[in-house]
Parts: C-alpha cells; structure tokens; sequence
C-alpha cells in the first residue's frame, strides 16, 4: 500500500491499520522528522517527498504498488480559502492520473461531509452533492475529475467521505483539543457555542479501520460515507468527555455563534458501509 499524508491526523493512525492486518506499507510524506516519531516508522518505507512537486519521480514512488490511499490535502483546517481548489484540486488530479497511468488499479481518496453543503438530516451517498465552501468544492470536483479518468484508464475508485474525527492527532484547535487543554489547565470554565448542532463524531481509530475495511473490498467502486450514522449533539459530546475526565469545568454555552458553513443538524447514513464491511475481505496482498 501507498500512503499519502501518512503522518497526518488520519493518515498515522490508518497505517497502524494496515500493519495490524499484515500490509507492507510505503509511507509518503513531507517531514522525515514528524515522521521519526510515528511509533510506526521502522515498520514501513518511508518516502520524504512532496507529492506535488513537478519533478516528483511517480514510477520510482509506485514501484511494485498496486493500491493508492491518499490522505494528503494541505490547507486544513481553513476550510474557505480558494487555495483548496486554486492549487489542490489540479495538483492531486495529477498526481492521481500519473499513478493510475503507472498501472496501480486501485485508489481510495478521502473526500469530506462538506461535499454535501448546507443540506440538513441523514445524508446518503445517493444525495446530490452540494458544496458550500472551496474545501467541498475542491474534492467534490476533484472526485469528478477522476471518475472521467477511469473511462479512459479504467481503475477502482473508493471515495470515502468523512464527517467528524476526533482523537490523538487532531487539530490542536479543534473542540476536543481545546476542551482537553482546558481542563489540562484547570481552567474553570470552557467558552463555546450553545452546542444545540447535531453532528456524526467518529474516534479515529475506529474511522482508521472502517477506511482499512473498504480498502480489504477491491471490487467496491464508490462513494461511501466513514461515519457513525448517529446523531449527537456538539453539547453532548462535551458535557460526556468533561464527565469522563471528573472534571469539574464549567461550560460557557452560547460564548460562540454557529458556524455559517455548516447546517445545524446532519449526519451520515451507514447502510453502505456497513454492507461492504459484511462482505469478506479480499486475500491479503503483501506486494503492495
């Protein structure tokens, strides 16, 4: 397997996947250093590079790979700059092409719940997509660029949609993070909105796994969503962390508005993934 943005939020953990189910993996990012620190990092070939970059050797990174899983996208977690599509979309488009055109027939690309833009309730993969913001846009388009690569160099395309991840590596500034440093702190209270939004949250480790199971059904083809399927509300999830830590913190609730880019209650709908995880995986393909 090759992993792009291996060293990213969801990039370390699903390489901790793929070694536990006895994958050898090639592991690509741009930190040697950041990389040294993985608990991984002796486990793997770690590549040093910018996939990006115009001179990249593509042929030398895919040698003897037969399937992609690119997690890298720069830019997070600004969701509203045009850097997303002005840059991204046309760098990773061909990158994708190039690693596809060197013969590898399987690629898993991680899309985003904000392809579904201000559409509200239980989102299914059926639901016409409708970005919002340039990040949604970016991989929206992005995922349309590479079905019409597939007609002319046909390969199988995994698009799994993310929601909301929370874990060990996440954004520093992220709710979690900042309610953890918070209480780290001692802080008496924690500022945030009135938390009535209804959101689909994920441990990474477990979203990790669900996106190792679809990579195990190399006959899947698709759209699926990674997610819980179960609504919660942003509230919730706080008041249930503060009481899992006995903390005694207060919450400011309404110290925030609501976010302008995001609907106050969506979530995912699971049926699909959930089919492909009942399916037996695929025999283990230590090449690559």
């Amino acid at each position: 397997m090759l992993v792009t943005g291996a060293t990213g939020f969801v990039g370390r953990h699903v390489v901790t996947q793929l070694l536990a189910r006895g994958y050898s993996v090639r592991a690509v990012a741009r930190n040697p250093d950041t990389a040294r620190k993985m608990p991984w990092f002796n486990e793997v070939t770690f590549v040093s590079a910018d996939i990006h970059a115009p001179d990249l050797d593509t042929l030398a990174l895919n040698d003897g790979i037969d399937a992609l899983v690119h997690l890298a996208w720069p830019g997070l977690p600004n969701y509203r700059d045009l850097f997303h599509f002005e840059h991204n979309l046309m760098a990773d488009y061909g990158f994708i092409k190039r690693v596809v055109q060197s013969g590898v027939s399987q690629v898993m690309v991680t899309g985003t719940c904000f392809e579904y833009g201000m559409q509200s309730g239980p989102l299914s993969e059926e639901v016409l997509a409708q970005p919002t913001n340039p990040y949604g846009l970016a991989k929206h388009t992005l995922r349309l660029f590479l079905e019409a690569l597939q007609v002319q160099h046909p390969f199988v395309l995994q698009w799994a949609r993310l929601f909301y991840l929370h874990g060990a590596g996440q954004n520093p500034n992220s709710l979690l993070a900042s309610l953890e440093r918070a209480m780290d702190a001692g802080a008496a209270t924690f500022d945030m909105s009135a938390g009535d939004q209804l959101r689909d949250y994920l441990s990474i480790e477990t979203a990790a796994g669900y996106l190792v199971d679809v990579l195990q059904r190399p006959q899947f083809s698709g759209v699926v969503n990674c997610c819980s399927g179960k609504p919660v509300s942003v509230r919730a999830l706080v008041e249930a962390r503060v009481r899992e830590r006995n903390a005694t913190i207060a919450l400011n609730l309404g110290h925030y508005g609501y976010a302008s880019h995001e609907p106050m209650a969506f979530w995912g709908a699971t049926e699909r993934l959930q089919q492909l995880r009942e399916q037996s995986p695929a025999p283990l393909r230590r090449g690559g």
